[in-house]
């Protein structure tokens, strides 16, 4: 968006209103009057064209940078339409369904905060949704809790920091690839360079979760062998069902681009899926368009299982291209300019812009209260910054995950706040202290940015 030209040039003071008016408008919107993020951002956006206008700006220019802004997520686009088509096919193939049922063999009382954590995360790397893992199996889990008698705070904390390392980690998740779509940088050389990050915090937190954990609880963990039940009731595990993630191995070492190993993969899901049973080409369309459908009688594990498709993808999509469109209208008016020409002096090394993005991002989250959001303004408004330091894109894309995506589920009036506390039943200052991955992201991040490690440059 930096190449959109400003088309007037607001007071440093007139820019901090307007965004403090867009920030307000959003947090209203979002955070009392409880409006999914795509009517508040419309309005957002007929705010700015008025004041466009207001400043003189020509309607045409202004529909350019519109036009402009949307077309900068066009790539990130195209991956989504092929995340939910390869959701679809791979729940139908069994790949998802046996790394489920897989996760849950390993359950047990002992350690029981780190397995939670454990089996969350492997679950929402698997499905590459954090809200599906917190409200499936991270239900059945505070029910489990609630049977040992332990502490639920900790159990949420451990839920969600899984399903939050799952939701960031994954390769079918939207965040991810958003963030590395935002700023033009490879799907799975995004996910790789996180794990600079990510892994140490992942490590950190299972450590403490284990210490945590109580000794000599005891537990029928019915719920987690009624999930067992209705897994292998569907007919789909099996271990060579696992043979996509091993074609998604393969082929991102080789570096092949992420839309023609998503397309593989979706392929070899199909594939395994016509071993099994065979299929109606039509069925096999249908499913891929609107998602697949489970019916084996178990609430949760139809939940969990129902989902994908490229229908799925819809709603992120249009979240997606309005929240650019108006990114395109803040840099076409200046807004953006005028507030980083007046703060740009204080980046000037790797460690204060990574900072500044990492701020952003928290900012993004705690003030509006929308992880998309968090992850598009950032990645635009410290594109050049970060160009400038000499630090390559892909640092930027970690900064926006570690600081934006796992930021969101510890704001209680963000969008994963509010749903979690509702689904978990808990509220969010409760489970805050204990998300352990969730809070070392951010700090692991400015940490590595000011002491050079694992950095990549230009």
């Amino acid at each position: 968006m930096f190449r959109i030209e400003a088309k007037s040039n607001p007071r440093f003071i007139e820019a901090c209103f307007i965004t403090l008016l867009i920030i307000a408008t959003m947090a209203i919107s979002i955070g009392y009057l409880k409006a999914t993020p795509h009517i508040p951002i419309i309005l957002v956006i007929s705010l700015l064209i008025a004041y466009g206008l207001l400043k003189k700006v020509p309607f045409r220019e202004l529909e350019s940078g519109m036009v402009a802004g949307a077309s900068a997520g066009l790539g990130a686009v195209f991956i989504f339409f092929f995340i939910g088509i390869l959701i679809s096919s791979w729940i139908m193939g069994g790949t998802i369904p046996t790394l489920i049922y897989y996760g849950f063999l390993t359950v047990s009382p002992s350690f029981f905060f780190a397995i939670v954590f454990l089996i969350c995360s492997i679950v929402g790397i698997s499905v590459g949704s954090s809200l599906t893992t917190v409200a499936t199996v991270g239900v059945a889990f505070m029910g489990i809790a609630g049977a040992m008698d332990i502490s639920l705070a900790i159990t949420a904390g451990a839920i969600v920091s899984g399903a939050f390392f799952g939701d960031k980690m994954s390769p079918l998740s939207d965040t991810t690839n958003l963030a590395s779509g935002t700023v033009g940088v490879d799907l799975f050389e995004h996910i790789k360079n996180m794990g600079w990050t990510t892994i140490p915090a992942f490590v950190i937190s299972f450590a403490l979760y284990a210490l945590l954990s109580p000794s000599g609880a005891n537990t029928s963990f019915e719920t987690v062998e009624q999930f067992k039940i209705g897994l292998l009731s569907t007919g789909l595990i099996h271990w060579y069902t696992l043979l996509p993630i091993v074609v998604l191995v393969i082929m991102t070492l080789y570096k092949a681009p992420a839309l023609i190993t998503l397309a593989v993969v979706s392929i070899v899901g199909v594939g395994l899926a016509y071993i099994q049973e065979p299929l109606a080409l039509s069925h096999v369309f249908n499913m891929l368009f609107k998602g697949y459908v489970s019916d084996t009688g178990i609430k949760d594990v139809d939940a969990l299982l129902t989902r994908g498709g490229l229908n799925s993808m819809l709603f992120t999509i249009a979240l997606v291209l309005l929240a650019l469109t108006m990114g395109g209208l803040l840099f076409t008016l200046g807004i953006i300019q005028s507030i980083l020409a007046k703060i740009e002096s204080l980046f000037t090394s790797a460690g204060s812009v990574i900072t500044g993005a990492a701020l952003t991002g928290i900012g993004v989250n705690t003030l509006i209260g929308e992880q998309y959001l968090s992850i598009l303004l950032t990645g635009e408004a410290f594109k050049a910054q970060f160009a400038k330091v000499g630090l390559a894109p892909k640092n930027l894309s970690r900064v926006m995950e570690d600081a934006g995506t796992v930021v969101n589920p510890l704001v209680p009036w963000s969008v994963c706040g509010i749903f979690i506390a509702s689904v978990l039943d808990i509220p969010t200052t409760t489970y805050l202290p204990f998300t352990f991955f969730c809070l070392l992201g951010p700090v692991l991040t400015i940490l590595f940015g000011w002491s050079g490690k694992t950095l990549t440059k230009l």
